[in-house]
């Protein structure tokens, strides 16, 4: 008998290969490229900085490996847990598992698996440090921010940055073996960039939270508290980015990039303050997440000898 498919000259081989792209596409979706992609550059700076210069290109290839591995791993996991928040949230609630494309127990083996496999090549492939700190970057994120911070407590952005912070110090372990103060340096930018960032994004999507019941804290203490916050953590977080030229470990090349581009950043800080509008939010936001690339990158191009740091 001719089928509906056949009549329309629809092959089931065809509709099988659709099915299955659509499924790799969701499991993909599952591992949040985008932040994939951040925590990558990251690492990869660390690794141009403690080499000062380019790291071996197997090296490089193993650290990116893995480390996607382990982003991507810790996201699905994430997604795994934060199924009954994303469900209603209307950021959230088209990914992968709201919307039933990905069962839970697939996001959760997968989420595993990926895991596991990033810690197995860190382990054989690059060396045990590194491997030992994506270990512990993908407990913490999946296990300890998003299952106990995250639900319970407004100082969760705050605490749970320690996670994100990690990559460029995977980055640095992976060239040196060791842990150096550069490299805490690193860990130290990224661990007070992160309540900024994030908070301005919360205020944009804040009834998001009201309506999952997460303590973020715009729902906790309000905008206005947010907002000082925000520019409580700014003031913090440049005099850290100026703290490598301080030890003579860059020069002025990055002292100049970070002293504007830390000075834009508390200048958008003090508007958010100053005019309490989702424009305002919305451009700290944005520009928070070139800012950390920025930063990297003439941290990169300073230490590879374009202009080289005080002797």
């Amino acid at each position: 008998m001719t089928t509906a498919r056949q009549l329309l000259g629809v092959s089931e081989e065809h509709t099988t290969t659709r099915s299955w792209h659509r499924s790799i596409a969701n499991y993909v979706a599952l591992t949040k490229p985008f932040i994939i992609v951040l925590l990558l550059v990251t690492t990869i700076g660390a690794m141009f900085i403690a080499q000062r210069g380019v790291p071996a290109l197997d090296l490089l290839f193993y650290t990116l490996v893995g480390g996607a591995l382990a982003a991507g791993g810790s996201g699905a996991l994430n997604s795994y847990a934060d199924r009954d928040i994303d469900q209603v949230m209307s950021r959230t609630s088209r990914r992968p598992v709201p919307e039933n494309r990905v069962p839970p127990r697939g996001a959760l083996i997968f989420g595993l698996t990926l895991s596991t496999l990033s810690v197995v090549v860190f382990y054989v492939l690059v060396n045990p440090l590194s491997a030992l700190l994506t270990l512990i970057g993908i407990v913490y994120y999946a296990g300890i921010y998003t299952l106990v911070l995250k639900r319970l407590n407004h100082h969760n952005i705050v605490i749970g940055g320690a996670a994100g912070a990690l990559p460029p110090l995977i980055g640095w372990a992976a060239v040196t073996n060791r842990i150096d103060l550069l490299g805490l340096y690193l860990f130290a930018i990224i661990f007070y960039w992160t309540p900024p960032h994030t908070w301005a994004l919360t205020l944009l999507v804040r009834k998001d939270y009201e309506r999952a019941h997460v303590p973020m804290l715009p729902v906790v203490r309000g905008d206005a508290e947010t907002r000082r916050q925000i520019v409580l953590y700014s003031l913090i977080l440049v005099p850290i980015t100026l703290l490598p030229f301080v030890t003579r470990t860059v020069g002025f090349l990055y002292l100049g990039s970070a002293a504007l581009l830390g000075g834009w950043l508390l200048v958008l800080a003090v508007r958010l303050l100053q005019d309490a509008t989702k424009h305002s939010a919305r451009r700290l936001y944005k520009f928070s997440s070139l800012y950390l690339a920025l930063i990297f990158l003439a941290m990169v191009l300073d230490r590879v000898g374009i202009i080289p740091p005080l002797k």
